[in-house]
């Protein structure tokens, strides 16, 4: 009973409890990141924690291993307060190998816990990630917890009865690893391995073999005498709201508010898109719902998506087409057509890092100019964008409501952080969903094309084949009396100032702005749009908690901009604006508004880190202060 009491007590001292961890899983492409940060994810969900994710993968299919720039991470952040953002200094790094160690090792606290594989330290990947010298053994991690694992000599011994190969025996060295991180969190094995289960039906033995592996690790943690200072890490459950939870990606939240949109208009949609990276994901889940009111093509090019949703919307369907930055600049003749002939159309636009090719698979904000621009003509469009990847589905509603209470193509933005990160989502009650069905023009008396609501000055809807409505529209200039084509130059002023109208007066069918969180004036206010929220609002709650006079605003309704919004940022003395591009809303804000804001750019490829918008806060009221101090001298 004393040796119980005994162990039980130094069991009880290797335990620590914290509010909030950040793990990064790090290795090759091949190395299966994604889904041990997938199926960690997962557990930690179930467990009741608040979780946001970032995967961060490469943009070659599969680069040479071991090299850098072919290292694919899965980073979670979870905590038992709210989580808004992915997180900003690692304190756990699993890394597969020297690449990964390399080019992750910057982010890690000052003594966080690695995690390495030693068995993949060999001479010849330590000289493709650029080590002069073996890192586990020289002494430049003196400042880190290190907890180097001959994995790939355990995992082949965990699965050696299932009699697989070399090679594929070492593929479950990251179900093993997995194994380790779940003992080291406290996290629930049995979804992971009944997800394995389901994964391998037909294969057994690499079930097995897999599921071996994941409890070989979780043992080793049980068992092995660690070094000091490596603790089971205990982490509250967080406080939410009762109800129905699921994880959810930015891209599956989209397909799921596009497909609410659709009920709630009462109307059938085409998904008409071309593969890109990051997009390419929301038609992979619309293939999969054709049980509700969704059709999808996949269109041999651009041009021929953009175009065949105009021809979907045309026919009395609802047209959507989905691109990254290089294919919305393909689509831009289509999206003016839909202009020209005042068709609704939902555009997403998952932004990537630019120019041209630039970075596939990482973030940016970039195209935010081309959305409200980037047309030839005087072409007006709504513009909105998603600020977390749980507000995908609202802002997939709204955009399926302005498009077809408008008549018009409406932009929505994301960007490949919200696409493919993932938060926990409250499934709402359906019944709370307010309805707006469309009503297609049916009435054969005094029918002409141009007929128009008076109120949104939308044009009529009317299906072709409905009897006595058959009618003709495209690109050429439309008379505003009949819908004929019309070169006179009156009319042509008369239509353009109609289809600027028309959209200017969405603005008094949006939402006031609000301030998501401080006072509404002051000091300083942090204005942001998209995927920057997560950070701006945990950076501007840190500087709340210091005292500071600090708001933030974060902007859904990027064109027409919320009519308050310009008196809103007038009540404060200061506004900066975080984007990840060189300042494009900034300087939208200043011509808009002539409010003197400063931006605060980047333009990396990866999220903004909750530190990087606080020294920003910190800089900004610290000039305030010294041109006070000035003046008062």
């Amino acid at each position: 009973m004393e040796l119980a009491e005994e162990k039980l007590d130094e069991h009880h001292l290797d335990e620590k409890e914290v509010v909030d961890v950040v793990v990064r899983f790090a290795g090759d492409s091949g190395d299966g990141m994604q889904l041990t940060g997938a199926n960690f994810t997962q557990a930690t969900a179930l467990y009741g924690n608040d979780l946001s994710t970032f995967p961060d993968f490469p943009a070659e299919i599969r680069a040479p291993v071991g090299a850098t720039f072919g290292v694919s991470a899965f980073q979670i952040y979870f905590g038992a307060e709210d989580v808004t953002t992915a997180g900003d200094e690692l304190d756990v790094l699993v890394a597969m190998n020297p690449a990964a160690l390399i080019t992750n090792i910057g982010n890690l606290v000052d003594g966080g816990l690695i995690i390495v594989d030693s068995g993949a330290f060999s001479a010849k990947n330590l000289n493709k990630a650029k080590y002069a010298t073996n890192p586990l053994e020289d002494g430049s991690l003196g400042g880190f917890r290190v907890l180097s694992i001959d994995i790939s000599k355990l995992v082949l011994s965990a699965v050696k009865s299932f009699g697989l190969s070399h090679k594929d025996g070492l593929r479950c060295k990251n179900m093993w690893t997995l194994g380790l991180v779940m003992w080291l969190f406290d996290r629930d094995r049995i979804p992971t391995i009944e997800n394995l289960k389901r994964k391998f039906a037909s294969k057994p033995d690499i079930a097995n073999a897999n599921i071996a592996s994941l409890n070989a690790g979780h043992a080793y943690g049980e068992t092995a005498e660690l070094p000091a200072g490596i603790h089971v890490y205990r982490i509250p459950k967080a406080k939410v709201a009762p109800g129905t939870y699921r994880n959810i990606t930015g891209t599956t939240a989209l397909a799921w508010g596009l497909i609410a949109g659709s009920e709630l208009a009462d109307i059938d949609l085409l998904f008409a898109s071309y593969p890109i990276t990051p997009a390419s994901n929301l038609l992979h889940e619309l293939v999969n719902r054709k049980q509700f009111r969704i059709n999808t093509f996949q269109a041999e090019d651009e041009i021929a998506a953009v175009c065949a949703a105009i021809g979907a919307s045309f026919a009395g369907s609802l047209g959507v087409t989905s691109s990254a930055g290089p294919g919305i600049a393909l689509k831009s003749e289509g999206i003016a057509l839909a202009v020209a002939t005042e068709l609704p159309l939902v555009i997403v636009n998952t932004q990537r890092g630019g120019p041209s090719t630039g970075l596939p698979t990482k973030t940016e904000q970039s195209d935010l100019n081309m959305a409200l621009y980037g047309r030839h003509g005087d072409t007006p469009m709504p513009v909105i964008a998603a600020a977390t990847s749980i507000d995908c589905f609202d802002v997939a509603i709204e955009a399926v409501r302005i498009a077809t209470k408008y008549m018009t193509p409406v932009m929505l933005l994301s960007d490949g952080y919200l696409a493919n990160a993932a938060e926990p989502w409250q499934i709402p009650d359906v019944d709370s969903l307010q309805a707006f069905p469309v009503s297609h023009h049916r009435d054969p008396e005094g029918f002409k094309p141009s007929l128009r609501n008076d109120k949104t000055l939308a044009r009529v809807w009317a299906k072709p084949g409905t009897p006595g409505t058959e009618h003709r529209i495209g690109g050429i200039e439309r008379s505003f009396e009949t819908g004929d084509i019309s070169y006179d130059p009156d009319n042509h002023q008369k239509m353009t100032d109609l289809r600027a109208a028309k959209v200017a007066g969405i603005a008094n069918d949006i939402p006031l702005q609000e301030v998501c969180l401080g006072n509404t004036s002051g000091k300083l206010a942090v204005v942001g749009w998209g995927s920057t929220f997560g950070a701006i609002h945990q950076a501007v709650k840190r500087a709340r908690g210091e005292g500071l006079d600090v708001s933030h605003i974060q902007v859904r309704y990027l064109s027409p901009l919320p009519p308050n919004l310009g008196e809103l940022l007038s009540n404060f003395a200061a506004i900066i604006v975080p984007e990840m591009n060189t300042g494009q809303f900034v300087r939208l804000i200043r011509s808009e508004f002539l409010i003197d804001a400063d931006g605060v750019s980047k333009v990396a490829g990866q999220p903004f880190k909750i530190g990087e918008i606080l020294a920003a806060i910190h800089k900004k009221l610290a000039e305030m202060e010294a041109v006070h101090a000035g003046s008062a001298a």
